[in-house]
């Protein structure tokens, strides 16, 4: 009977040291669209707060040293995920790389148009005979061209600047009238911040098709791993808590971030908090349907894929 009982007291130690011991965490790189900024809150909040490693994930968040690599480093297999835009992803799909989205950081669009109240421009058809700013050609100065034209103007109605990224300057020296192409959880709060009154043309609501700002990409060869729905409800989790602690989480965001401390981004944490996607795995396929017609409509991508090219099933 003692070594029954010796046998039994070995299994329970056995056991108990079995479970005490933490399973090995899986590492998973993941290529951020930009420097770490406050569009990027649910991920530092579920690094920090330890809702990766409750889903046995080690992720590393990785700032690209050009805005165009992360997709690029995902289609070579040198990263796991990156984040990118709805519509350049629609184009580097177009372009035969071979990507495929998991999920969504901002299902909405960000960018917008933006004047000064004083400049009396209160609707889109007041835009006739202003200077309008631009920083970048192709999607934007696109989407621009599409609204002017469902207000019945043309491109020699109005005067487009290229500013070369100094929308908020250009718009404040009067070099031009109205900016497209700001962030309305940036550049809109900051001007506000400063005391200017601005008025800002939401594309979504003017005739342009909804889409999502920030997305989430895998290599289509691997777009069953298993991690990725483990890093999903990770970053689920990061949202939900972001919605009850928004102050606390800016305080951990700039302990771990602190060169990102500055008033600009104190605005934009704040702003931005509404637009994250609360079910990151929910992958609208309508949205996307209409939104990639609209991109082939206007000779942005050669034609519309279907969804399961686009979209994957988690």
């Amino acid at each position: 009977m003692k070594k029954y009982r010796l046998l039994a007291l070995l299994l329970a130690l056995f056991t108990s040291v079995s479970m005490a011991a933490p399973a090995k965490l899986q590492k998973l790189t993941v290529m951020l669209d930009w420097f770490p900024n406050p569009d990027h809150a649910p991920l530092v909040i579920a690094q920090q707060q330890g809702f990766f490693k409750q889903q046995g994930l080690d992720v590393e968040l990785i700032g690209p040293a050009d805005p165009s690599d992360p997709p690029k480093l995902v289609a070579a297999g040198k990263a796991d995920i990156a984040i990118t835009y709805e519509p350049e992803f629609m184009q580097q799909v177009d372009r035969g790389l071979p990507l495929i989205t998991i999920g969504v950081l901002i299902d909405k669009p960000l960018n917008c148009l933006a004047a000064l109240k004083d400049s009396n421009i209160s609707n889109l058809s007041d835009l006739k005979g202003k200077r309008i700013g631009l920083s970048t050609s192709g999607i934007s100065t696109t989407m621009l061209k599409v609204l002017l034209k469902k207000q019945g103007l043309h491109d020699n109605d109005v005067e487009l600047v290229n500013v070369n990224y100094n929308l908020t300057q250009a718009l404040l020296t009067k070099k031009v009238d109205v900016v497209a192409g700001v962030m309305r959880n940036v550049e809109v709060p900051t001007l506000e911040l400063n005391k200017h009154k601005v008025e800002t043309f939401l594309p979504e609501e003017s005739g342009i098709p909804t889409y999502s700002e920030l997305i989430f990409v895998v290599n289509v060869a691997n777009k069953n791993d298993d991690r990725y729905t483990r890093f999903l409800k990770a970053v689920r989790q990061g949202v939900a808590w972001l919605d009850l602690h928004p102050k606390d989480g800016w305080k951990i965001f700039v302990k771990r971030y602190p060169e990102a401390n500055n008033e600009v981004n104190h605005e934009a944490w704040f702003a931005t908090l509404p637009y994250f996607a609360e079910e990151p795995a929910l992958l609208n396929k309508a949205e996307w349907s209409r939104f990639s017609k609209f991109m082939a409509d206007n000779k942005l991508i050669n034609k519309p894929q279907t969804m399961t090219n686009y979209l994957v099933r988690m």
